[in-house]
């Protein structure tokens, strides 16, 4: 979480750019598909048969939908912050799927989960925790939800994501163009101040290549990866920025001609404990022995 209130994210923008984005996102969602499929192989090493499952921040489905093949007994919750991306998934079920009413949707916010406590035995979040500026809620909102023995497993985007396009922008102005990413280590902490044990994180590096810089910030719009920070420029970008910030990316065009962009992608799992620990404090909040009172001892 940044401290800079120029990065911090505004949610109302974040819904907008994935409304928007909704129609053609299936499109160019290259590098969601690659990273949602390697979190789902990540399932062949946990001995788990849930009878629940949540897909946070389940986009238009695909993901959903490869879960509800692997799991065929199980119901599955898709949730979203944008409507438009849950009528793209609603548009994904088979008729039988329908017709058994596997398949539930909501549009809600990670931080409040409309799911009773103890109700999900697997949650599955595929590059949405990056959209938040604090994942502290939302994993509080995951410790509630779990049953004792579930699993939590997602990615997010880490600080390196866009790296090249960030520098570049840095170049033009002094504008923030490219959201902060959390960091690998800070999420770990924030699994463990939530409550959820045994967490073990991992990175992995990916990279697109385009022709252009324009071609990247094209398939970022149309993705609905625009800039959501508060400190984002307000008004139209001029020619003279956009000339600048092309000028500084060609100075990654690799030896086959092509302009990269980098992708650090976390991957992190973490269990509930079975029993389930009662939720842990909220910060600054000091839990004190009623038996100690009783003492006269702090």
């Amino acid at each position: 979480m940044s401290d800079d209130p120029r990065q911090r994210l505004e949610r109302a923008r974040v819904r907008a750019n994935f409304q928007r984005a909704a129609a053609d996102y299936d499109r160019v969602a290259v590098l969601q598909r690659e990273v949602g499929a390697r979190l789902l192989e990540r399932l062949d090493l946990l001995k788990i048969d849930p009878e629940r499952i949540l897909d946070l921040g389940c986009g238009t489905g695909h993901a959903l939908e490869a879960l509800g093949r692997r799991y065929p007994r199980a119901r599955l919750i898709g949730l979203d912050l944008a409507e438009a991306m849950l009528h793209q998934a609603r548009r994904r079920r088979r008729l039988r799927d329908r017709l058994r009413r596997r398949y539930g949707y909501f549009c809600a916010d990670a931080c409040a989960l409309p799911l009773a406590a103890d109700s999900v035995d697997l949650v599955f979040s595929n590059l949405t925790l990056q959209w938040l500026d604090d994942p502290a809620p939302a994993f509080a909102e995951v410790f509630r939800v779990l049953r004792p023995g579930g699993a939590f497993l997602f990615t997010s985007l880490g600080p390196d994501t866009l790296k090249e396009l960030r520098a570049s922008w840095s170049a033009a102005d002094g504008f923030v163009h490219v959201s902060p990413f959390l960091d690998l280590h800070d999420l770990g902490d924030a699994l463990l101040r939530a409550g959820l044990a045994d967490p073990v994180m991992d990175v992995e590096r990916l990279t697109l290549t385009y022709d252009t810089v324009d071609a990247l910030m094209r398939d970022l719009k149309t993705l609905g990866a625009r800039n959501a920070a508060a400190g984002r420029p307000r008004g139209l970008t001029g020619k003279g920025r956009l000339a600048r910030v092309r000028a500084a990316y060609e100075a990654y065009r690799d030896a086959q001609g092509r302009l990269p962009a980098s992708y650090e992608v976390n991957f992190g799992l973490a269990w509930m404990a079975d029993p389930k620990p009662p939720p842990p404090p909220p910060e600054g909040v000091a839990v004190v022995s009623l038996e100690r009172l009783r003492r006269g001892r702090p």
